[in-house]
């Protein structure tokens, strides 16, 4: 049996957009922005891809700028909205547990003058309220946390922490990085107060090098890539259509049946940590949402484990597979405060809808058996 159970680093193409990608480019493959039928063809998918994610997150379909993908509109978020507002403050707040494409962001920002606060997280990986409101003050400019964090599910109350934000200063932009969030729950970014949000299109089985972002109207936001205009001249470049056809197919076909997705994914991680913490030395990185678990096998080091799984073709990841595929201590698991032995023997599963009660059951079969034959052979080295 195969269980690929690291759909937070990638999900596999739902066949419809497979087929809708291939159509595009044998067929509709002309330049959004020539004038001709082709153009004009290739343009309504643009256009039509807004359209649905508007039509999800309740906004209009010109607060949204199609991307590459997570990366790029966590870039054009937070490079654009500090160079944009930099005559109003200096100060940007994030939190510890923040993506790559966030904390590199934000280094950079710091190389360029501007204040970079870390908010602490406790021990579930939630970011610390009351320092927020402290550290929120009239030269504030931008605040970013992450929705759902990629390496152990925390969900962050996102719609609190606007509301600490906008209360202590109305003119604070909140970013939210909600790429582990799209597809795994309903988010509508003007009721909950988000100014700018992200999300990407391999997380919800669409295709890679696709993604969004949400600029709510009258935000100001410096584009980063210049060239022909494109996009109302926030995102020159000639548009990945047939990517970009296939995210808005992709988030149709996830938001028409969301509540059974959820479900089916609840069950795959309910059964798994069931199992999983009958075993000894085992610990459970509590995390709320519904497809990722974080898990510390005390005992055997997380290279070790997941290479030994994929032997019996279990997929999972050591940590966050989009930042690199070199070993290093989690910054994410040090900031909730793990010890030493758990740092280094930490797993993520990540589940799709796609995923079954028995693929769990198999997974955590394959660990009862080897995991007390590897802490064996540590223990002898």
């Amino acid at each position: 049996m195969e269980a690929y159970f690291d759909n937070a680093a990638t999900t596999k193409v739902f066949p419809e957009v497979k087929d809708l990608v291939v159509k595009l480019m044998e067929e509709d493959y002309g330049n959004p922005s020539s004038l001709h039928q082709k153009g004009l063809d290739a343009g309504h998918y643009i256009k039509e891809t807004k359209e649905i994610l508007a039509k999800e997150w309740k906004v209009d379909s010109k607060e949204i700028v199609l991307t590459s993908g997570g990366t790029e509109s966590n870039n054009l978020a937070l490079i654009g909205a500090a160079l944009a507002n930099k005559r109003s403050g200096n100060r940007i707040i994030t939190s510890k547990v923040e993506h790559a494409s966030v904390s590199s962001t934000m280094a950079f920002l710091e190389s360029l003058g501007f204040e970079v606060v870390y908010l602490n997280v406790d021990h579930q990986g939630i970011v610390d309220l009351e320092q927020l409101e402290q550290e929120v003050n009239e030269d504030t400019i931008l605040v970013s946390v992450m929705y759902v964090n990629n390496e152990i599910g925390a969900v962050e109350p996102i719609q609190k922490i606007a509301e600490i934000i906008k209360e202590k200063n109305p003119k604070t932009l909140f970013h939210v990085d909600a790429i582990q969030a799209f597809g795994k729950y309903h988010i509508y970014p003007k009721r909950m107060g988000i100014d700018l949000m992200s999300v990407s299109g391999h997380k919800i089985h669409g295709p890679k090098g696709t993604g969004a972002l949400f600029i709510k109207n009258r935000t100001k936001v410096k584009p980063i890539i210049y060239g022909g205009g494109q996009q109302d001249g926030m995102r020159s470049g000639t548009e990945n259509v047939p990517g970009f056809a296939g995210f808005g197919l992709a988030t149709k076909i996830v938001y028409e049946d969301l509540e059974a997705r959820i479900v089916r994914m609840r069950a795959v991680k309910d059964r798994l940590t069931e199992r999983l913490k009958a075993l000894p030395d085992v610990y459970i990185n509590e995390g709320e949402a519904p497809h990722i678990l974080s898990v510390s096998f005390v005992g055997v080091r997380s290279e070790v484990m997941l290479h030994a799984l994929e032997e019996r073709q279990i997929y999972v990841s050591s940590g966050s597979a989009c930042s690199s595929n070199k070993p290093a201590v989690s910054h994410v698991l040090s900031s909730i405060g793990l010890q030493k032995n758990r740092l280094e023997s930490t797993i993520r599963f990540s589940f799709s809808a796609e995923n079954t009660v028995e693929q769990a059951d198999y997974a955590a079969d394959v660990i009862e058996e080897i995991l007390p034959v590897y802490r064996k052979y540590v223990r002898k080295k």
